[in-house]
């Protein structure tokens, strides 16, 4: 086995493990301030494509396969596998590290290399890899439009006879596996499972004499109640712009049928003119007006983060993988993880999207279709998501495993397996629209949400903008 974790260029902590076993720490300035999902805006708003300027890819179509391509020869397995992922983090890494140790104790005739980077890092490590025809045989991706470059360009395997209607398939949360189908054929197995919603101060809502929002204009009014009861409503913070990119991707189609959305964040000619867009900027502008605070532009996640621990804030709309810091094992005051508890946005009356819908997406895993071991590849990645390593991957890191059932036994806090028990029961997950939508429309939505925030953009404008940066996407 050879792992290998890269400096991530963000800057953190990160140890160089090399094929002999030793660890030789080097750490650079800043620390890792961002969590990890907080980082997808760097990741797809870069504004060029990963593969652009690749050389001649495998074409469309390259990736089609059948289940005689993943039957493993009888005996033993036997094989080496190539593996590069974006968790060069040094708190992320050796779980995956593990599992590939773990992979080849019970196949002792398979020999796994990983390479572990940071987000960019690991973008321009694609890119290069992609462009000499030399992606190893399993990869990482995001959802939406980084992954649609893979499996356009004909570098993605459908997995489909492994993953539709199959017992593996099944194992994975229904939500999550919509996440990674493309024209009906599912090209990447989920890994991580991260979901946002509002979390609450219980302290504030007994106070302000609130029970939990029964819809959005129930969320909306209850702003004015808590500043009586001496609380900011709601804790927000645009500094770094993802925050507002990721209220959007919740409140969206919520207006929006997702069918619509989905076909507009993929480029078709045309897109956004449903009115929906316009009403779901409203909403936005909404709350931000009434239960934010001014200048939210300028003011960090870490602070409302903070401001929401220190009980100042009455509400914080955040993922899954902050849970961990509300917990006193995490940073927080001691039993403060017994004074909080979450809800789903509210439904939007009269709204015309899906109001079940939840804001969030798997990590996945690809399988290079030009890869000769993509029967060993399938097979790692079924040892991999079995519902004992999603149980580690909460308690080990704190991530929600796609893995159904894969939360009841963890040892961890009762949000989280709530949280997991709520996306089980969750038909359709909107992916992040940084990650979802082309990279120049994701930054035409960014942009306009913090014009939004500003005072400097209407609703109508943002949309102009974003109309003008599809149109020209889809030329």
């Amino acid at each position: 086995m050879v792992y290998i974790t890269e400096i991530d260029p963000r800057g953190i902590s990160v140890p160089q493990i090399h094929s002999s076993g030793y660890a030789e720490r080097r750490t650079m300035r800043h620390p890792l301030r961002r969590t990890l999902t907080a980082s997808l805006a760097a990741t797809v708003l870069a504004g060029t494509a990963i593969l652009a300027g690749c050389s001649t890819p495998p074409g469309p179509g390259a990736g089609d396969s059948t289940a005689a391509d993943f039957e493993l020869p009888s005996g033993p397995k036997e094989g080496e596998l190539s593996i590069v992922t974006k968790y060069g983090n040094a708190k992320y890494s050796p779980y995956f590290n593990d599992i590939v140790e773990d992979y080849e104790k019970a196949n002792p005739g398979v020999d796994v290399t990983i390479q572990n980077a940071g987000d960019q890092a690991y973008k321009d490590k694609v890119r290069v890899l992609a462009a000499g025809k030399k992606l190893p045989d399993v990869f990482f991706s995001w959802p939406g439009a980084f992954a649609d470059q893979f499996i356009d360009a004909g570098y993605a395997t459908d997995l489909s006879p492994l993953l539709k209607d199959t017992e593996w398939g099944d194992s994975f949360s229904s939500a999550a596996m919509k996440t990674v189908e493309k024209d009906g054929k599912i090209y990447g197995v989920p890994i991580t499972l991260d979901a946002k919603v509002w979390v609450y101060n219980k302290k504030a809502f007994q106070k302000a004499g609130l029970g939990i929002p029964k819809t959005f204009s129930d969320l909306v009014d209850s702003c004015s109640v808590l500043k009586k009861a001496g609380y900011q409503p709601v804790a927000f913070g645009n500094q770094d712009g993802w925050p507002a990119v990721q209220y959007l991707t919740q409140l969206i189609p919520q207006h929006v049928p997702m069918e619509t959305v989905l076909q507009d964040y993929r480029g078709a000619k045309g897109g956004f003119t449903d009115p929906g867009y316009i009403e779901a900027l409203e909403d936005f502008k909404s709350v931000m007006d009434k239960c934010g605070r001014k200048g939210a532009n300028a003011v960090s996640d870490q602070t409302v983060t903070a401001n929401f621990v220190d009980g100042k804030d009455a509400m914080y709309f955040t993922e899954s993988v902050s849970f961990g810091q509300f917990s006193e094992s995490g940073g927080a005051p001691k039993n403060f993880e017994d004074t909080w508890g979450f809800f789903r946005n509210p439904p939007i009356t009269d709204a015309g999207g899906d109001q079940s819908v939840l804001a969030g997406a798997p990590d996945t895993f690809m399988i290079n279709s030009q890869s000769k071991n993509k029967a060993l590849a399938a097979d790692f990645l079924k040892f991999m998501t079995t519902k004992e390593n999603g149980q580690k991957l909460l308690e080990q890191l704190g991530w929600l495993s796609p893995v159904a059932g894969s939360a009841d036994n963890a040892d961890t806090i009762p949000q989280q397996r709530q949280l997991a028990d709520m996306i089980d029961d969750t038909d359709t997950m909107a992916v992040w629209l940084d990650t979802a939508a082309a990279p120049d429309t994701a930054q035409a939505f960014l942009a306009g949400a913090e014009g939004l925030l500003a005072g400097s953009l209407t609703p109508e404008q943002v949309m102009k903008q974003v109309k003008a940066a599809a149109s020209e996407e889809s030329d």
